[in-house]
């Protein structure tokens, strides 16, 4: 079942990179309490998330972080050395870069992306959502290929 607007946050954990590697991030510390805009990519380094979905998120941080947002962050079925070095790569230091590896996240939230034909194996769709203490105040799944609706500035038009 997917996740809709108005729902709470499944629980789960994450991986950042921390100082000494990978590091566990529960979604109660991502969420419990703050404003948060998640942003999900099919994959890193991908040509469409590393020059249009994440580039967007990168420029407009402080924007999105004046409208009283506490984290921004981006996930993908990557792992965290992954999404670190992507991360690095694009300049993305505002962003919190979330590997959701086995897809377990992703598959709780019912956004799974089945890239097996491009020999992706299960991935996410490309979506962003505002949550609020735990609970998805807006959802936008993209229904094409394309950076639209979970587009950076479409995100801060609704905040």
């Amino acid at each position: 079942m997917t996740l809709k607007t108005g729902d709470s946050i499944p629980a789960s954990t994450l991986k950042t990179m921390g100082d000494n590697g990978p590091k566990d991030i529960t979604t109660d510390e991502l969420f419990s309490g703050k404003k948060v805009v998640l942003f999900a990519v099919p994959g890193a380094f991908t040509p469409g998330c590393s020059m249009t979905h994440l580039p967007g998120y990168v420029v407009n941080a402080d924007k999105i972080k004046a409208k009283g947002v506490d984290t921004i962050a981006c996930m993908a079925v990557n792992d965290a050395f992954v999404m670190d070095a992507w991360g690095k790569a694009q300049n993305a230091g505002e962003i919190l870069m979330l590997g959701d590896g086995n897809g377990d996240f992703t598959r709780a939230l019912g956004l799974e992306l089945d890239g097996t034909g491009f020999g992706l194996g299960m991935r996410s769709q490309r979506f962003a959502m505002i949550v609020d203490d735990g609970v998805v105040k807006h959802l936008a799944v993209e229904e094409g290929p394309g950076v639209e609706v979970s587009a950076a500035e479409s995100i801060l038009a609704q905040l």
